[in-house]
């Protein structure tokens, strides 16, 4: 007689077979996780804690989940016996999201010598192998019988795999706990809710690669333009209500759900952990905010200004403070009266002052995102900076004596990829602190000031940060090479569409942009 859960069966039969008298599983020293030395002590722990509680959740399926260098989420959902197999060995991916810009078009030739990098590792479109990472784990609420885990990507022998942006992250962090620091993160994101108005998918949503389809027909969620408007918040209350409770099922620390300018426009804001913590986060809230939408009859979209008439703009906001990894003190804050920040944290804000132009690409890394930057709005078009203000680049927060002293860059798009947005702050600010530069005057008129444009358009962001050494000497030639030719391709299919188009570019979001981003982010 068939076991009625033959793959629960064959779990449990897994973990009998691979624990000690005492109840420890035992790891192969020959599996691709030890014999690399992948994990922490910790996390060798906690693996033996996740393959107990995954035998008793009675799953059906785990995704093994990865950031691509977009920021978006992808995923292999593989069965319980699949899983606990990837606890000690990883499990194999293709290599190929990693050579496919925002539309899946191709950028690398993947097929000749080097993968068109130069790289002899990348040829042929290899695979390489994902490590789940347990502290990453999550049943989701809205998808039964269905676990989560966030996987970081390796090369067969070991190496951490140069295009991963939660690798990259790590290294940066590494920079900092090396001089006793660490990077707390709070999470401030714009996105838009939207009521799905089509029943199904047609010939018109499919695309190819290189273009996407058109996105699925959707109507506004609430009047908007109405800021704070209770009555108009109540009209999304359902949604809200669940995402609220799905979030706190998963561990995201949720803090507010705002209603926003825009139509829909909502603003979540998460409490501040560590930096990595933080980015994998912002990943995680993103992709569910999308599932758990779509599954009641509603659309969710990161895009910073969808094509839509009288949507306005969304940012992503990056509160951030450094902290003395000992004692848990907040070095931004000050120390005597009438000051904001630390003489640190003045260092590390003219860092960020000094190169936001080269910055801007991890911060806004859309041709779309752009269209934030224009004067006299609530986003920046300048490197400027002052105390409490809302239409400059970094807002200040702080007081002698205010442990929640931080820095608000408020140069982000909500589709920015996580990681590099934040190891960009840290590549930045740790060049500020080791120069000692001065972030110059407050400016309580940033729109008006004499003081450095930033880009206004993705390739002039693209040529700021080829031409400052400080982003390659620290993140290397192979990925930022990579990084500059992965946007461009994308940039220059923007500017292809024009071209044929004979559309004239004004500040008005296109539909190339709300057919590529809409439904991507």
């Amino acid at each position: 007689m068939l076991c009625p859960n033959v793959d629960r069966h064959r779990a449990i039969i897994y973990i009998a077979g691979h624990c000690g008298w005492d109840g420890t599983v035992r790891v192969k020293k020959s599996a691709f996780i030890a014999r690399h030395g992948l994990w922490t002590e910790e996390q060798r722990r906690k693996a033996d804690e996740l393959k107990r509680r995954v035998v008793k959740e009675d799953l059906n399926l785990v995704r093994l989940a990865w950031a691509d260098p977009h920021g978006a989420a992808r995923a292999k959902a593989v069965t319980l016996p699949a899983f606990l197999g990837a606890l000690e060995t990883g499990y194999n991916i293709n290599v190929a999201t990693t050579t496919l810009d925002s539309a899946n078009a191709r950028t690398f030739a993947s097929f000749t010598r080097g993968g068109g990098m130069g790289l002899e590792e990348m040829t042929g479109s290899p695979n390489l192998t994902i490590v789940p990472d347990p502290f990453t784990f999550r049943v989701l609420p809205w998808a039964p019988g269905t676990g989560w885990v966030l996987c970081d990507e390796y090369f067969k022998s070991g190496v951490p795999f140069y295009f991963s942006p939660r690798h990259l992250l790590r290294s940066q962090l590494q920079r900092l706990a090396n001089k006793g620091m660490g990077l707390l993160v709070g999470l401030e994101i714009e996105w838009y809710l939207l009521r799905v108005v089509q029943d199904e998918l047609g010939e018109d949503n499919v695309g190819f690669p290189g273009v996407r389809g058109q996105p699925i027909k959707t109507a506004p969620a609430e009047p908007g333009f109405s800021y704070h408007c209770e009555s108009n918040m109540d009209l999304m209350q359902p949604v809200l209500s669940t995402l609220a409770d799905h979030f706190k099922t998963i561990g995201l620390p949720l803090r507010s759900i705002e209603n926003e300018w825009g139509p829909g426009q909502l603003e979540c804001t998460f409490a501040a952990r560590p930096a990595l913590e933080a980015a994998d986060h912002a990943l995680l809230f993103r992709t569910a905010a999308r599932q758990i939408c779509r599954r009641i009859g509603y659309f969710a979209t990161f895009m910073c200004r969808p094509a839509l008439k009288d949507y306005y703009a969304s940012g992503w906001h990056l509160h951030q403070s450094l902290l003395e990894a000992k004692s848990g003190r907040n070095l931004f804050m000050a120390r005597r009266d009438r000051e904001h920040l630390s003489a640190l944290g003045l260092s590390f804000l003219g860092g960020l002052v000094r190169h936001a132009a080269a910055s801007t690409a991890f911060a806004t890394p859309t041709v779309n995102g752009y269209r934030r930057f224009r004067p006299n709005s609530l986003a920046p078009d300048r490197a400027s900076w002052c105390y409490d203000h809302r239409g400059v680049m970094i807002r200040v927060l702080g007081a002698p004596g205010d442990e929640a002293t931080r820095l608000e860059n408020r140069i982000g798009e909500p589709a920015a990829n996580p990681y590099l947005f934040i190891l960009s702050q840290i590549v930045a600010g740790l060049d500020g602190i080791e120069h000692g530069f001065d972030p110059g005057p407050p400016e309580d008129d940033p729109y008006n000031a004499k003081l450095p444009p930033l880009p206004t358009n993705l390739p002039a962001a693209l040529d700021a940060l080829e031409c400052e050494p400080l982003f390659r000497r620290e993140l290397g030639d192979v990925f930022l090479d990579y990084f500059l030719k992965l946007k461009r391709n994308e940039a220059g299919r923007f500017a292809q569409w024009l071209k044929e188009t004979g559309v004239r570019e004004t500040e008005e979001p296109t539909a190339w942009e709300h057919n590529e981003y809409f439904d991507f982010f």
